[in-house]
């Protein structure tokens, strides 16, 4: 195990000069309803075969009675322990001019405040700058509409750049918020990105969600998101809940007032600023000889 300060880290082949880097973070557990932020991070570490830098002794942080490890067998039956922790990954985006980093883990059982201090200084010794949170949470949004996805940032000049409301909210919060608020107390640019979740479809994966997410990442880094077969697992999905609210009037009823809602909620000129976010995100990709 390496000692960075006074981290307690294991480190797996030294920490890299990195180019720019930005973190994309999410967390497993309350807040990734339909684990659709945890998919984000999933999804890019194999398109982007991202390597693994370092991950925290979960010893400090993890309760494994509530958050048990996981016995895998590989070949020959050799047995192996996987436990519940926190890992930071290194990726190298094709054509990008900047690395990122992804943080996946789970929320932790303990020491909030110790953990994300930990977080804080590997991203001072990574030179990362930037952070984006993740979150995904349960709301009344119908499965037949676009996924909204709401921002939030703590400082407003940031806000301003990147079109975010600050953040207003008030009541209890996940390691998503205190990190956000740890890292933009030491001086980080941090915000968050929630995906709604349809509370009467909330069993994982919600790709349609992961694939919201990671549009709205392109847009504000301007780095090309590999989409892979999201787009389409994520109309196979909608398929699926369509023939499913089908089978009960009742659910269909519900789903039909839902939509009658949104859609009156919805401005006219909200739709057409997504139609040419839809159309500008189109063309950087043609430009760039990307596909999704």
């Amino acid at each position: 195990m390496a000692q960075l300060g006074r981290r307690r880290v294991i480190e797996f082949e030294g920490l890299p000069e990195l180019v720019d880097p930005v973190l994309i973070a999410a967390f497993e557990g309350w807040n990734d309803a339909g684990e659709a932020s945890s998919g984000v991070i999933a999804h890019l570490e194999a398109m982007w075969k991202a390597t693994p830098l370092v991950e925290l002794d979960p010893e400090d942080y993890y309760d494994f009675q509530v958050t048990r490890p996981i016995v895998e067998l590989g070949e020959g039956l050799t047995r192996s322990i996987i436990w519940p922790t926190t890992r930071l990954l290194l990726a190298r985006p094709p054509g990008a001019k900047r690395d990122v980093v992804l943080l996946r883990g789970i929320e932790p059982n303990m020491r909030w405040r110790s953990f994300c201090a930990e977080i804080v200084g590997l991203c001072h010794d990574l030179g990362v700058d930037l952070a984006i949170m993740l979150g995904a949470l349960l709301n009344d949004s119908p499965h037949t509409r676009p996924v909204p996805i709401v921002g939030s940032v703590s400082d407003p000049g940031l806000a301003r750049a990147l079109n975010l409301e600050m953040t207003k909210y008030e009541g209890p919060t996940g390691i998503v918020g205190v990190l956000q608020h740890s890292l933009g107390s030491a001086g980080l640019q941090a915000m968050s990105l929630w995906a709604s979740i349809p509370h009467y479809v909330a069993q994982p994966p919600n790709p349609k969600a992961t694939l919201a997410l990671l549009r709205r990442i392109e847009d504000m880094l301007d780095i090309p998101m590999p989409y892979g077969e999201l787009a389409e697992e994520a109309r196979a999905w909608e398929h699926g809940v369509d023939e499913l609210a089908s089978q009960d009037s009742e659910v269909a009823e519900y789903v039909k007032e839902l939509e009658e809602r949104k859609d009156a909620a919805d401005l006219p000129e909200a739709s057409g600023d997504a139609i040419a976010a839809e159309f500008e995100r189109y063309l950087r990709r043609r430009d760039r000889g990307t596909d999704g």
